[in-house]
């Protein structure tokens, strides 16, 4: 129904904190690989908002979600992007997090071999 709304609300504030960050010029590696998270928070997004609106859940009228046009329906709505919609964001952030640290691993590895390939 709605559970697309939570990461991209998310992807939303990375991009805002990573403009920020790049203004005042941060050397956090997690900073600096933040583009990673955005890229695959708005792909994530859009392909959930897609297939929303392939099948008919979010309409291009007034109020957009059909959930949100009967109270029930809103409760469930609510409650899926409550559960649905965090663990999305939850899962797509640690794996970003994992992204970075492996690939800060690997490149604190290769570093001294390039050091002796270069002396």
């Amino acid at each position: 129904m709605a559970c697309f709304l939570v990461p991209t609300t998310e992807a939303i504030v990375t991009t805002v904190i990573k403009k920020v960050a790049d203004k005042k010029g941060s050397d956090n590696i997690f900073i600096k690989k933040m583009g990673w998270l955005n890229n695959m928070l708005w792909g994530g997004s859009a392909l959930l908002a897609f297939e929303h609106v392939w099948h008919g859940e979010v309409t291009p009228w007034f109020p957009f979600l059909t959930a949100a046009a009967d109270p029930a329906d809103a409760a469930e709505m609510i409650h899926e992007m409550s559960t649905s919609g965090v663990a999305m964001a939850i899962l797509v952030t640690l794996a970003w997090v994992v992204m970075v640290l492996v690939a800060q691993a690997v490149s604190k590895k290769s570093a001294p071999a390039k050091a002796k390939a270069k002396a």
